[in-house]
């Protein structure tokens, strides 16, 4: 009996012990190799997300995006404003705000930028505007492996949702959704203000010789509606030439500049009430001008800024704080009235860039 039960216990052992083995093997089957002392381990294969941009390509990007090359003016101001400077490194010529930006490695300009220069940067994204930049920018970079993606805003509205969607994609949700809603609320602001108020009918002036303005579709009338005005200029075309007779016929009360930074600019404004055509207009006999920030001429967060400013100028009543109940205090502006001297108009170099042939846009439709 002794004898039995001991086999039966060196059986068990034995049983015990092959499945012990067997588990090991197992597991050593299951685990990776081992990297021999001296050879880095693999790098893992990088993940893209597919998006669609907002001319309707379908773009792969890399995740995370970690270097950007902006090829817009207001695309890198955008990037500024969502804090993500860090991952932009290489703009344009053209992209000069906020000063900082100048500092930025440069590629050439929006139209024709320097592909090499691009590449040497080894950006995950390349941001461009259909206004602004060429099909085949768009086209070479595709052949070179560089994905790019594209915006393409409208109205004041599609700025913001244009900079929130941007702010998503890359990876800095919570900051576009804050900078929207701030947005939101100046605007609405500024339109509770100027509501009540006439709508002030202006030629917002692009370009003096020849005279070119906006057309109806644009951004920059949208931004002019926010302010409380409306365009004399009823064009379905971006930046339509218009005739000095025309606007003479239509009489508009304000006309409207962007300042520029650039020292080729026209004389100042008063060389208008000398030149024939111009000094029969209201405007230039009873001095209605306005002069915004060229922020009014780039598609990003800014332009909010440029829209408060040119409704202070147009409808400055509605600015004027009230007083409180029981003050003999006489009312008084609710911040100082900016100065408006005579200065630079702008030819706004961005209209000419933008004003290239449809089929020349970033990206087809």
């Amino acid at each position: 009996m002794q004898q039995v039960l001991v086999a039966r216990m060196l059986g068990a052992t034995a049983c015990a012990a092959a499945s012990l083995f067997f588990c090991a093997a197992l597991l050593h089957a299951q685990a990776p190799p081992a990297t021999p002392a001296g050879v880095a381990p693999p790098v893992a294969a990088p993940t893209f997300r597919e998006i669609t941009d907002e001319t309707g390509r379908t773009v792969r990007i890399p995740q995370p995006v970690h270097r950007i090359v902006s090829l817009a003016p207001n695309l890198t101001e955008t990037l500024y404003d969502l804090g993500l400077q860090d991952r932009l490194v290489g703009d344009t010529d053209y992209c000069d705000f906020p000063p900082d930006a100048q500092k930025k490695a440069k590629v050439g300009g929006a139209i024709n930028p320097s592909l090499e220069a691009i590449a040497a940067l080894h950006p995950d994204l390349v941001l461009v505007t259909k206004n602004l930049n060429r099909l085949e920018t768009v086209l070479s970079l595709a052949d070179l492996g560089i994905p790019s993606y594209a915006t393409d805003p409208h109205t004041v509205a599609e700025i913001i949702s244009s900079t929130e969607r941007l702010s998503e994609i890359l990876g800095a949700p919570e900051v576009g959704t804050s900078l929207a809603k701030d947005m939101q609320r100046r605007l609405a602001d500024t339109q509770q203000r100027v509501a009540p108020l006439p709508t002030r009918r202006v030629l917002f002036i692009v370009w003096r010789e020849p005279l070119i303005s906006i057309g109806k579709d644009t951004f920059i009338a949208d931004a002019l509606q926010h302010a409380g005005a409306t365009s004399i200029v009823d064009s379905s075309q971006s930046w339509p030439q218009v005739s000095l007779e025309e606007v003479v016929h239509q009489q508009p009360e304000f006309l409207v500049f962007a300042e520029s930074h650039s020292e080729s600019a026209p004389a100042d404004v008063d060389v208008l009430s000398n030149l024939p055509g111009w000094r029969v207009l209201d405007a230039v006999r009873n001095r209605h001008y306005a002069v915004v920030s060229d922020a009014v001429n780039r598609p990003a967060p800014r332009i909010v800024s440029a829209i408060e400013d040119l409704a202070k100028q147009l409808h400055p009543e509605a600015f004027v704080e009230k007083p409180d109940a029981g003050s003999d205090k006489p009312d008084k502006p609710s911040s100082p009235p900016p100065d408006r001297s005579p200065r630079s108009i702008s030819p706004m170099a961005s209209a000419h860039l933008s004003s290239l042939p449809a089929e020349e846009c970033a990206c087809v439709l």
